[in-house]
């Protein structure tokens, strides 16, 4: 037998084995009803890493995007995600005695973002957990302990308004039903937000965009945090998107094989 015969049947193989695991290409139930249940729309192209959740609010457009890639790298490198969820654990149980955020100096890093600013330390507080927060307790309650823990997915949601030519935008990560928020900043032309030409993203880049999110005033971000989550940035969405992404992983795994059986067949 050839390498090619080899190869071939080693990908048959591994196709046969995914499609037996998942036998169904029908939207698992949890994801279904979320997207039957939330004003969210998802755009979601195959062959694309990246998805995109669209809603509006009021006269408001809001977008969401997020990335298989964060699942991928999770696989490339398990400690430092083994590392990042011990040390976000081990802060939950030490909040200062005065309950105030000590700021970008407190804490450890948590999976920061795009490097805009640096990589600043989050405390604990500063994440959307209605079972912590009252002021956002709603219907909705976080996983469990019993649950496996989920990846953390980072999200960047961009809020805009026809009336403004701005934008505002936040960095954030979904894990574990919580919803951390890492960064936020403020486009005076909303065009930047989402810089795709190079010279939108040259003249990002000497912005002043705001402060580190942990330097700001601790009832400041709960203000922000209480805006994200009247538009649905929240528990539901912090659990549903990572399962959304191990689904479209799995799915384009699938067609990845296909496609390079078909290219070593051919």
């Amino acid at each position: 037998m050839s390498a090619d015969q080899e190869l071939s049947a080693k990908l048959q193989s591994e196709l046969q084995l995914e499609r037996d695991m998942n036998d169904s290409d029908d939207l698992p139930s949890s994801i279904r009803d979320f997207l039957d249940n939330s004003p969210f729309e998802v755009q979601d192209s195959p062959g694309q890493e990246e998805i995109t959740l669209t809603r509006t609010f009021g006269d408001e457009k809001i977008r969401i995007t997020f990335s298989i890639a964060d699942l991928n790298a999770l696989n490339e490198d398990p400690d430092q995600y083994s590392e990042d969820k011990a040390m976000f654990d081990e802060d939950a149980g030490e909040l200062p005695e005065d309950g105030q955020s000590g700021g970008a100096q407190t804490k450890g890093t948590i999976n920061m973002g795009r490097t805009k600013g640096g990589n600043y330390n989050m405390a604990p507080e500063d994440s959307i957990a209605p079972a912590d927060r009252p002021e956002l307790a709603d219907d909705e309650s976080p996983a469990s302990e019993d649950d496996e823990p989920s990846f953390p997915a980072r999200l960047n949601i961009t809020i805009e308004k026809p009336n403004s030519k701005g934008a505002f935008q936040v960095e954030a990560v979904a894990q574990d039903g919580m919803i951390v928020v890492e960064n936020v900043y403020y486009f005076s032309q909303g065009g930047l937000a989402e810089a795709k030409s190079p010279q939108e993203e040259w003249d990002s880049r000497n912005l002043y965009t705001g402060p580190p999110y942990g330097n700001l005033d601790q009832d400041l971000q709960v203000m922000i945090e209480k805006y994200l989550d009247e538009r649905g940035i929240n528990t539901a969405l912090a659990l549903w998107v990572p399962e959304y992404i191990d689904y479209k992983e799995q799915r384009e795994y699938l067609n990845w094989l296909s496609e390079v059986k078909s290219f070593v067949d051919a």
